[in-house]
């Protein structure tokens, strides 16, 4: 789907969802805004390209918005049939954009250990078996800039969801495009259903992410996994995802106004019917915003974080 002069969005499935990933064209050359799992390059990207007449000699960069599978996973599978393409990424995300057992052990699996919580078995399998992962080529910090042509794209750094994220400003098309950068309110299945929680992770990274990204006033907002925003739609989606934050820390406080120190599931637990109409399991991936929130409510000295048999506790004291 062409949505302005050189930008296409190409959606592929991805279970009861969707990746979207973004082509953008000049007459100089081409940039491919991630390239979904690896079923995505031959299903869907590469028969789009086709229907679309597009070279892919003409692809110059393929960037990962950030190191999730469901973004990088295609990178193999493109790499094998774009000769010219360069591959690149946000630097912090380098290595597990590299590495899918560091993906999953660092990322996915970040709270096992001190929470314990982790993905199921089959999400584990699944993530491995839709992966396929190239060596970066180049690491983007934010600033730099892709001359199409006929106009440029510069590199924005938006970390919070994943500390290397990268959004793209096409400024003579006032469209930005962020990936997951900002989340909403819930993740969606295709058909508009609340999937799971957003699962920004760095809050103080995020909240200053999202207010320049408000700042650029774009008049597109091209996302992965959710609809097109024009308009009056971009302000409301992304003062909706701020507002979540700010929702998330007075569920928090609400939950441990007692005094009663809690692990991160057991707050998960009593938070989630605030936070989201999600089942019980989707609603365990609360763990990524709260434990955001979270450290962020230590750093202002509102809550204490303490252990209990080795697990990791939550207690208020403001």
């Amino acid at each position: 789907m062409q949505l302005r002069h050189g930008i296409h969005r190409i959606q592929a499935p991805l279970g009861e969802r969707f990746i979207a990933m973004y082509l953008l064209t000049g007459p100089t050359g081409a940039l491919l805004f991630d390239t979904g799992v690896a079923d995505s390059v031959p299903e869907t990207l590469l028969p789009t390209l086709d229907e679309i007449g597009f070279d892919l000699t003409d692809l110059r960069w393929v960037i990962s918005s950030h190191c999730d599978f469901d973004h990088t996973g295609g990178n193999a599978a493109l790499a094998d049939v774009a000769p010219n393409a360069e591959f690149l990424a946000g630097r912090a995300d380098v290595p597990m954009t590299e590495d899918v057992e560091l993906l999953i052990s660092g990322r996915y699996g970040e709270f096992a250990a001190r929470d314990r919580f982790d993905d199921p078995p089959e999400t584990t399998a699944e993530v491995r078996r839709s992966t396929r992962l190239v060596t970066v080529d180049r690491a983007l910090d934010g600033g730099e800039v892709f001359d199409l042509g006929d106009r440029t794209i510069e590199v924005l750094s938006v970390p919070g969801h994943s500390p290397g994220h990268l959004a793209l400003w096409d400024a003579a098309n006032r469209a930005l495009l962020i990936s997951d950068a900002v989340l909403g309110e819930t993740v969606p299945t295709a058909d508009g259903r609340a999937a799971f929680p957003p699962t920004y992770r760095d809050t103080v990274a995020y909240v200053d992410s999202i207010r320049r990204l408000q700042a650029l006033d774009a008049e597109l907002l091209l996302t992965a996994h959710y609809p097109v925003y024009e308009g009056a739609g971009v302000d409301e989606f992304l003062d909706s995802s701020l507002a979540y934050t700010e929702r998330v820390d007075r569920v928090i406080a609400e939950v441990l106004a007692s005094g009663e120190a809690l692990t991160s599931l057991e707050l998960i637990r009593r938070a989630a019917a605030d936070l989201g109409p999600w089942p019980a399991a989707a609603a365990e991936y609360l763990i990524f915003p709260l434990t955001g929130n979270l450290e962020r409510l230590v750093q202002q000295g509102a809550v204490v974080e303490g252990d209990r048999d080795g697990i990791r506790t939550w207690r208020w004291v403001a």
